[in-house]
């Protein structure tokens, strides 16, 4: 786990709980190998828009999927779509399976827009990898906002529109 990670959760995440679990790529993965914890199992998508000139990390409930034409809209941001791999990297600094909202610690640019669906923000926890995708940590909604403000990202609170 980053340093920096370890050194934020161990100060700021009290009662927090961390679990290991054989690595998951995706949310079924996940539903397998995750033990049961608390928290609201959440699902992250690296996007960008269609120029390539905005990025966001859309987080919501894990089984809800997602509309981004419609989300573009909302925004507005134009064309949402997958962002590559090498974005993924370039901008948050981990890999496909290891994406949450742990990677913003990466992003002191502040060039990734945090998008969090209005279910993931009334979680009493969330569930995120700490970089990385072979354990899962429980975090309460004080411990979220208070690595937002570690890392100066203001969530954009909606309701992310589903797909049909």
């Amino acid at each position: 786990m980053h340093e920096t990670l370890s050194r934020w959760l161990a100060s700021n995440a009290g009662d927090d709980t961390l679990v290991e679990h054989p690595a998951v790529h995706t949310i079924d993965e996940a539903l397998i190998h995750v033990p049961a914890m608390p928290g609201l199992m959440v699902k992250n998508l690296f996007v960008r828009d269609e120029k390539g000139r905005r990025h966001l990390l859309v987080i919501v409930p894990f089984d809800k999927r997602i509309d981004l034409a419609a989300l573009g809209r909302l925004l507005p941001a134009s064309k949402l779509s997958m962002a590559s791999p090498q974005r993924l990297l370039q901008h948050l600094g981990i890999t496909p399976g290891s994406v949450s909202l742990f990677a913003l610690l990466h992003d002191s640019a502040q060039a990734v827009e945090l998008v969090l669906d209005q279910a993931v923000w009334e979680a009493e926890f969330v569930q995120a990898h700490p970089l990385r995708n072979t354990a899962t940590v429980a975090l309460s909604h004080a411990a979220l906002v208070s690595f937002l403000t570690h890392t100066g990202h203001v969530p954009r609170i909606v309701t992310v529109p589903a797909a049909d």
